[in-house]
């Protein structure tokens, strides 16, 4: 990078200042992370635009602690500060006062040694990773603690909810927690009914879109909900009015990966598939929603080169999900009257994927295995 072009995005770029962070602790913002020095104060030159700040704190024996992060949409120039709680080892969510703040940035070229360039190396990558993510969804979706956290936090109820075994007297009588005269013995409850009821602490899951109770509208006949299992077009036209743009959805997917392929969520990632296995289960709405698949098909193609490939397999069945679902979308593609230019984009996007796994999707009305041919090479 010349002299010129740093003075540019130095002047236009935004500022995260963060205070009092442990030497060690692990830092990263939108696909690149590190381990924290002694002179770290921050990261400088942030593009404008949505970003992704993670971070996990590193005990004195080396141990990483889950990650958590939170999603920013910076101002051209902004300077955001951030002080570190060592009590609860996180970035605290308390405001840094206005005096400190303004101190910092009648300062901010002071601290330029100790501040780390935003790596642009990865800015074209990120850049399509949040192509469909508007600062409203991204907030809206995130949850009311500000942070997503790839360990989700449990609560326990309290004791006097806590179910209990029944014990079964031999006249029939239950009874909770008393003892009786006659033989009683433990009705045949499951095991779970013993263990603690947890639930995760309000506050902390990510607040995504719900998928409606039926795939089909309601009234509908038996041979109409027939019709809505085999084509989930009705589903996705549901799912599609829940947000203010279309393009959202697909914005939620793209919110789901990021939290699980650099937030470590597991639950963006069963939101993802859902979404996955939506779009690829519908036959009418390929048509209806032309241009959201055209951009699904883009997202795709980035998605899962990223993904580890031991992510795409279903551990029950020990079966590929994403070949699976993507064979029956290609099918569907090639039997809609769909445009030419559209089914050539799919074409492209078969061959990539065959030129990436040696996936084989020549026999698309094949619907007996489900496990990924490999092409022989």
């Amino acid at each position: 990078m010349d002299q010129q072009t740093a003075k540019r995005l130095l002047a236009e770029g935004a500022f995260f200042i963060l205070l009092d962070v442990p030497e060690g602790t692990e830092f990263g913002i939108d696909m690149k992370s590190w381990n924290t020095g002694e002179k770290f104060r921050g990261v400088k030159m942030i593009p404008p635009g949505l970003h992704y700040i993670f971070f996990s704190a590193v005990s004195d024996t080396g141990d990483t602690a889950p990650r958590t992060g939170f999603f920013k949409t910076f101002r051209k120039s902004e300077v955001l500060v951030k002080k570190w709680d060592k009590k609860n080892e996180c970035i605290s969510s308390e405001d840094v006062s206005e005096n400190e703040v303004v101190q910092l940035k009648e300062n901010i070229l002071l601290l330029d040694n100790f501040l780390g360039p935003y790596p642009y190396s990865i800015l074209d990558k990120w850049t399509s990773l949040t192509s469909c993510i508007t600062s409203t969804l991204a907030e809206r979706i995130t949850p009311l603690s500000g942070y997503v956290q790839s360990a989700l936090e449990l609560q326990s109820c309290t004791d006097a909810d806590r179910p209990r075994g029944k014990r079964k007297s031999e006249d029939g009588e239950t009874s909770a927690g008393h003892s009786s005269s006659k033989s009683p013995r433990l009705t045949e409850d499951t095991e779970h009914n013993f263990l603690p009821n947890l639930k995760v602490k309000e506050g902390t899951e990510l607040r995504l879109t719900s998928f409606p109770e039926r795939n089909y509208p309601e009234n509908s006949t038996p041979s109409e909900i027939t019709k809505h299992s085999l084509d989930s077009s009705y589903v996705l036209d549901q799912m599609i009015s829940k947000y203010s743009v279309s393009t959202e959805i697909l914005g939620e997917m793209q919110i789901c990966y990021i939290c699980f392929l650099v937030g470590h969520s597991l639950e963006a990632f069963e939101q993802w598939k859902k979404l996955f296995n939506l779009f690829c289960s519908c036959e009418i709405g390929i048509k209806k929603h032309r241009k959201l698949y055209d951009l699904f098909i883009t997202m795709s193609d980035i998605h899962i080169k990223e993904i580890p490939e031991e992510f795409l397999a279903d551990i029950v069945s020990n079966s590929n999900f994403v070949y699976v679902k993507l064979k029956q979308l290609f099918r569907s593609v090639k039997e809609s009257d769909v445009d030419a230019p559209f089914k050539a984009k799919v074409g492209r996007f078969i061959q990539n994927l065959t030129d990436l796994y040696q996936w084989d999707f020549d026999n698309l009305d094949s619907e007996e295995d489900e496990a990924p041919v490999i092409v022989d090479t």
